[in-house]
């Protein structure tokens, strides 16, 4: 059993670009509801990893003074879409090792509208090998995320012989999901005639509610080990049983599936199972990375929740919601929810932390026990992470 748990969580809702208040504003009120939630005093944290993509070095410490200053450690984490659980992980880590006893890891995201895209044009990209390989397979220029997402997808739909109509029921179960969720952006019901004739944004198929939101956010998580919680009467804590990082290998090369992170995420989650001893089977909720719908259903086959080529039947099965198999992202996911960069993982984490302390009132997973968190960054990363409910 893991020493480390997640002893306070916290996050703001997510706000459309422009209607947000500026992050340092967001990320010290998730930061100062998430030492509430733990029930212990600021000075008590040893360390502080912040998670962003956009935005000026020390933005962290920026963030967090707002919060406190006890002139603890801050290390600033860009991972790209994975910066939040790297900042977890880190965090995790930390106290494991015994270094320190209780960290926070907090994530923060101001966006932009539209597609994302760098800001550094005058000099070699980190993706250029990525999109090397789709220029070979002669795959439409658009902006990355959306060509690499929507690539996968069409190979998918070709090499299963599958039905686009397989990512629309994806996009209409999880706006489902998000009706009960007061933290969700969007929230009303769609029919799945309404996605397929949506805006087309790539190739014949992906359409727009096929694609999540850029938003903008903060979130926060306090970890610790378990002698801290015992000692400072800790009680409602969750325990971290198996967590996993890992980067590309030179398979990903191989097809625009493997591009994503689907080897990322395989390989990830096989070593939670075998480090938490936990089969797949046993797990109660997820929250996956779903920044297209195509990746959620590429992420069903990753993580094992069903094997590969088997998503269309899993999802018209109903085993990726209530009553199914599994619940996968009651929160609504990312294409409801939103997805600020730096605080989409920390957000999984509040959300998967609230499911198993039983306090997610009209989403609430009956009998949660384990909860599955993948967080995904091209470029690449992917981390998975497995929270255990203790009896």
């Amino acid at each position: 059993m893991s020493n480390v748990i997640v002893a306070g969580v916290e996050m703001i809702k997510f706000q459309k670009p422009g209607k947000q208040a500026p992050y340092r504003v967001m990320a010290s009120e998730a930061i100062v509801g998430a030492v509430k939630d733990a029930g212990i005093d600021e000075k008590l944290i040893e360390q502080a990893y912040a998670s962003y993509v956009y935005g000026d070095s020390t933005g962290g410490q920026h963030a967090l003074y707002d919060a406190f200053m006890t002139g603890i450690p801050v290390i600033n984490v860009n991972n790209n879409c994975s910066s939040g659980s790297t900042a977890l992980f880190l965090a995790r880590q930390a106290v494991e090792s015994g270094a320190v006893e209780c960290a926070l890891a907090f994530g923060f995201e101001e966006m932009s509208p539209g597609a994302l895209k760098s800001h550094w044009d005058d000099r070699e990209s980190p993706f250029d090998s990525f999109l090397s390989v789709l220029d070979k397979l002669d795959y439409p220029p658009a902006p990355l995320a959306l060509r690499c997402f929507g690539a996968a997808g069409d190979y998918y739909l070709k090499k299963y012989d599958a039905d686009p109509s397989l990512f629309a029921k994806v996009s209409v179960k999880t706006r489902n999901h998000a009706k009960n969720n007061p933290y969700a952006l969007f929230n009303t019901d769609l029919s799945e005639d309404q996605v397929l004739s949506d805006k087309v944004l790539y190739m014949d198929y992906l359409t727009r509610t096929m694609c999540c939101p850029p938003t903008c956010g903060a979130a926060a998580a306090i970890v610790c080990s378990k002698s801290f919680a015992k000692k400072h009467g800790i009680s409602h804590g969750v325990t971290i049983a198996g967590q996993a990082m890992t980067t590309d290998k030179v398979d990903t090369w191989e097809d625009p599936i493997a591009l994503v992170g689907a080897g990322m995420t395989s390989r990830a989650a096989e070593m939670v199972y075998s480090q938490s001893g936990v089969d797949v089977k046993d797990v109660d909720v997820v929250e996956l990375h779903d920044c297209f719908t195509v990746n959620e259903v590429l992420t069903y086959e990753a993580l094992g929740l069903c094997g590969k080529g088997e998503a269309t039947a899993f999802v018209d099965a109903g085993d990726n919601t209530y009553g199914g198999a599994f619940v996968v992202n009651p929160s609504g996911g990312l294409m409801s929810k939103g997805h600020p960069l730096g605080a989409t993982g920390l957000a999984q984490c509040y959300e998967l932390v609230t499911q198993l302390r039983g306090k997610a009132d009209k989403r609430q997973v009956e009998n949660a026990r384990f909860a599955l968190q993948h967080n995904l960054g091209l470029g690449g990363a992917a981390v998975v992470t497995l929270y255990q409910k203790d009896s």
